[in-house]
């Protein structure tokens, strides 16, 4: 059993030990959503970056995906030997020492109590202080992470607490990825994953940064990681409980089978997409992108989300890079500039506004439309790691069309997604194959945009549901039915491989299109430029009381 926890929604699969078929799978939405504008309450307002998630959703995920799937499949529950979870990453929450959310106490109405989605962004100020401080004592840990810790990890969000709310901040007894705390919510003990400590906490090396780091950045956050975050690292796909009563009453599963450790759902998935081996570089595609791959040495790379032995298989350094927001910033174009002729035309021909405007899209040259676009707005996670700078659109006219702007922003992605690659192979990580899972690998144009950009084939996973695939791989492993996970991932994982192949005469005009968008990117890129002048005034304007 894989169960992939998302931004929106959870999914479940039943997944058969033997050779990975599918035989069934399961999708609850989240009935709280993210909550970015006010708390569950209603009432309650949240500035500006926030994103906040309720932790019972994610139970109902057990409660509802689990046993629904297994009924659809039409297996025995008796013959489900493991469960395995991934979660999105860094998702983080506050808890009391027997793991309740502080959220589900009477601190349930003030926001920090409550999970911070990984696209929480309000730590950026924290992340930067962070920065800065290693960079000034020459932490070793700092060229782990590309040089820069995201606002988006779990110091710069636990110290946002601090500073922000210290009561909420001292009654966290535990500070854990929602990745562990759902495991612990199916076994009744805690654990921690390494993937998650060594990409999200900043764990390297056996150790996370010393207390004489932390009190610097602030007095009471020096036994911060000693207290909070403390625990033994559980490897990807060893098991770390079994299935506690209450869980196996929730799930309909049996009491006591194996529980995998938990994982993250970018990671999890290259075994499901047969991406373990070294260069085999998987883009996990969806509201935003996440890229892994594995490689042989150790490398610092400036700009990447972080480096890890064992962080995606044993036996292997996993880097890991990303973007903030990709299906996200497709998904704002539909929102904010489609006419009622456009909806029109769509609904007369049974098509959704992607169908659409992809359609009308792949009808143009490369080029154009006269346009180019920076990816970042939701930040930017690779290579600049700065959640503060925004998106851009260069080349409007009067002439510009809701399908112009649509491809310009395809195509920004696939820029921003060569500009990591490039960086990789120039820090020393080879990247022999590119493979894509995720719901976006069914928009047949941004995949062949892709190919054309990257100027290399893309060869996609053969799973619909590549995380929660992923999973079930793990706790195959976890249960005993495999030796490994890279014996699992040979048995179960499934690919097609160079399924669009780079146009050469499109490559070539992409690559003038690409050189305009290195331009911006290193323009706009600049710390405390023009973007960040723009935010500040924006959260002015949004925060200040009329007197101000």
């Amino acid at each position: 059993m894989g169960v992939d926890f998302g931004t929106l929604s959870g999914r479940a699969v039943v997944v058969r030990v033997r050779d990975g078929e599918e035989l069934a799978s399961a999708v609850h939405e989240y009935p709280h959503g993210v909550m970015e504008r006010q708390l569950s309450d209603g009432t309650t307002p949240l500035p500006p970056d926030w994103a906040l998630q309720h932790p019972e959703d994610w139970c109902e995920v057990l409660r509802r995906a689990v046993p629904a799937a297994v009924e659809a499949s039409g297996v025995d529950p008796r013959d489900v030997v493991g469960i395995a979870t991934d979660f999105t990453a860094c998702t983080v929450l506050p808890t009391l020492a027997d793991g309740t959310p502080l959220a589900a106490t009477e601190l349930s109405g003030r926001p920090h109590a409550w999970p911070k989605l990984w696209k929480h962004h309000a730590a950026q100020d924290q992340a930067d202080r962070i920065n800065a401080l290693a960079h000034e004592r020459g932490e070793k840990w700092i060229a782990r992470y590309g040089g820069k810790i995201s606002a988006e990890w779990q110091f710069a969000k636990a110290l946002q607490v601090l500073e922000e709310d210290p009561e909420v901040y001292a009654r966290c007894a535990r500070w854990i990825e929602a990745s562990d705390w759902i495991v612990w919510q199916l076994t009744g003990t805690e654990s921690r994953n390494a993937c998650a400590a060594g990409y999200k906490g900043i764990h390297q090396d056996g150790s996370y940064p010393t207390e004489e780091y932390l009190a610097a950045l602030h007095p009471d956050f020096a036994d911060f990681a000693r207290t909070r975050l403390e625990f033994p690292l559980s490897a990807l796909g060893s098991r770390v409980g079994s299935l506690t009563a209450r869980a196996a009453q929730w799930t309909g599963l049996p009491e006591g089978i194996a529980v995998a450790a938990g994982n993250v759902d970018a990671h999890v998935a290259a075994a499901a997409a047969q991406a373990v081996e070294n260069g085999r570089l998987l883009a996990i595609m969806g509201t935003s992108s996440c890229h892994v791959v594995n490689g042989p040495a150790l490398a610092d790379v400036p700009g990447i989300c972080g480096v890890v032995s064992g962080g995606i298989v044993e036996g292997a350094y996993g880097y890991e890079a990303g973007q903030s927001a990709v299906g996200d910033i497709f998904g704002w174009a539909i929102g904010q500039g489609v006419p009622a002729d456009y909806a029109a035309e769509a609904a007369s021909r049974g098509e959704n506004l992607h169908t659409l405007l992809t359609r009308k899209a792949a009808a143009q040259p490369v080029g154009g439309h006269g346009l180019v676009a920076l990816d970042w707005m939701n930040g930017n996670r690779s290579v600049l790691v700065d959640h503060h700078l925004s998106g851009v659109i260069v080349g409007l006219t009067l002439t510009t069309r809701p399908e112009d702007v649509y491809r310009a922003l395809l195509e920004a992605t696939a820029f921003g997604t060569r500009v990591i690659v490039e960086t990789l192979e120039s820090g020393g990580v080879p990247v022999h194959e590119f493979i894509v899972t995720g719901g976006l690998k069914k928009n047949t144009l941004l995949m062949q945009i892709y190919a054309d950009v990257l100027r290399r084939p893309v060869s996609l996973a053969a799973s619909e549901q590549g995380s929660a695939l992923g999973s079930a791989i793990h706790a195959a492993v976890a249960a005993g039915a495999h030796r490994d996970v890279r014996t699992a991932t040979a048995a179960m994982g499934r690919l097609h491989r160079n399924v669009y192949v780079p146009d050469p005469s499109r490559a070539d005009a992409y690559d003038a299109l690409f050189a305009e968008y290195r331009l911006l990117h290193e323009e706009f890129g600049v710390r405390d430029g023009l973007l960040h002048r723009l935010r500040r005034i924006r959260n002015h304007a949004l925060t200040s009381t009329p007197a101000d």
